[in-house]
């Protein structure tokens, strides 16, 4: 394929050597003449290893050049990637402006050209920035329509600096996410060589999924060095209990417990962060990362008691007591701290648990619930149908299989707070639903 790469600076010249390499036609774009210069000889103009072989190699067989000239370079490709930066603006929001520059000087060009045009944005951009930036800029700058006349894909990068070349050649996935659903084909055909599953998504999830991939390996570090900064001060080798942390691909290096939903609970992760802050303390540590979690699993406790609370009705029912389905351990279950707010605030509650049953709790689990809601039998009910049938808000709670189907007999004029995802939107009946975090 016939590509341009606007801005040959680190993903750009990443880009432009290894599409190249798979045998498209590049040509670079960036206002910088060094950079072209650099680009034309052969050379990268950025450090990264491997790069600057591909880029001589493409460069001497033809495939590889670079202009400052933005229209030429339209003209003589079918596809472009926009690579330009998006660094910091002082109030820690993202500095636009290098974006909306290219993107105009695009859509300028493609004011002069009859073809259909497909611009692939790479730019790492917050949800919403390429309707709310790239779009706009490039309709005006045009004076044509996205989706209409040209293409829009946003197709983020997963490249790490030091392994970029290998990251391009074998990513864990390529994502892309096309406005109004058009012009996969294109975008898809540039990869095609490259042996990695392909997703096709809404646009500002292709945008959100950048962002809360490097959210999630900044966490990883943070959370690795804390446990260092402990071992360090209890002696023991901390990269001795993070490789063993690592073998369990199971809970740890997994998609457990990365579902967004409610808060957590149990008798084992709550007791056990506090022990190991209450270690960090003694050892005279601040563990910021950490200390953080109790909080933030706090206020998801509260979101829930909030959703509650907007819709304006006092008899709530709640399916599902314990913290998991398919168990009855009641000890620190958020849903059993979201009953005591309730209670507290004169809601009128109703509660189902197929698992819950008074006589058969006992030791710690019993005297746990005894103490915290001290009249819990005067709320259970003996079915599901009687929580529906008591209850304005019906609140699931666990991702009990019974509460699922229960959907289905939900009444107009009921509301249904769902903390689990308990049914994909497929598989929703037409009722007033709302979801804690979708």
């Amino acid at each position: 394929m016939r590509v341009s790469i606007f801005g040959l600076g680190y993903v750009g010249s990443v880009s432009t050597g290894c599409l190249a390499a798979l045998g498209h036609q590049i040509v670079g774009v960036d206002i910088n003449p060094g950079k072209v210069d650099r680009i034309n000889a052969g050379q990268s103009p950025v450090i990264e290893p491997g790069l600057a072989n591909l880029i001589d190699q493409g460069v001497r067989a033809g495939h590889i050049r670079a202009t400052t000239e933005a229209d030429a370079a339209i003209a003589a490709s079918d596809l472009s990637l926009i690579c330009v930066g998006t660094p910091s603006a002082e109030n820690g929001g993202l500095d636009m402006t290098f974006v909306e520059r290219v993107s105009r000087q695009i859509g300028a060009a493609l004011a002069r050209k009859t073809e259909r045009h497909t611009v692939i944005v790479r730019s790492t951009m917050l949800p919403g920035s390429t309707e709310a930036v790239v779009i706009p800029a490039l309709e005006q700058a045009s004076g044509r329509r996205a989706g209409r006349d040209f293409d829009v894909i946003y197709n983020p990068e997963f490249l790490r600096e030091g392994s970029a070349v290998h990251d391009f050649f074998h990513p864990p996935l390529t994502l892309l996410g096309p406005y109004g659903g058009q012009g996969i084909e294109p975008a898809a055909a540039l990869y095609q060589k490259i042996e990695a599953p392909l997703h096709t998504v809404p646009l500002p999830v292709a945008e959100m999924v950048k962002y809360a991939n490097n959210a999630f390996h900044a966490l990883k570090v943070a959370f690795a060095n804390e446990i260092g900064n402990i071992c360090k001060q209890q002696g023991l080798d901390s990269h001795q209990v993070m490789d063993i942390f690592c073998m369990d691909t199971r809970l740890n290096i997994s998609p457990a417990y990365l579902k967004p939903g409610y808060a957590f609970g149990g008798s084992c992760l709550p007791k056990d962060l506090r022990a190991l802050l209450h270690l960090g303390r003694h050892l005279d540590l601040t563990l910021p990362v950490l200390e953080a979690i109790l909080p933030s699993n706090e206020r998801q406790i509260q979101r829930g008691f909030d959703m509650v609370r907007r819709t304006g009705k006092k008899k709530v029912g709640i399916l599902g007591l314990s913290f998991k389905a398919e168990t009855d351990d009641l000890r620190e279950s958020p849903l059993v701290e979201l009953i005591e707010r309730l209670l507290g605030k004169g809601y009128q509650l109703c509660i189902y648990d197929r698992n819950i049953s008074l006589a058969r709790l006992h030791g710690a689990n019993r005297a746990y619930i005894e103490r915290e809601i001290p009249h819990i039998a005067t709320l259970m009910r003996n079915s599901i149908d009687q929580v529906l049938a008591e209850s304005e808000v019906i609140v699931i709670g666990n991702a009990a299989p019974a509460f699922r189907r229960a959907l289905h007999r939900v009444r107009p004029h009921q509301i249904v707070i769902d903390l689990v995802r308990i049914a994909e939107p497929s598989e929703r009946p037409d009722i007033q639903y709302q979801g804690i975090c979708w």
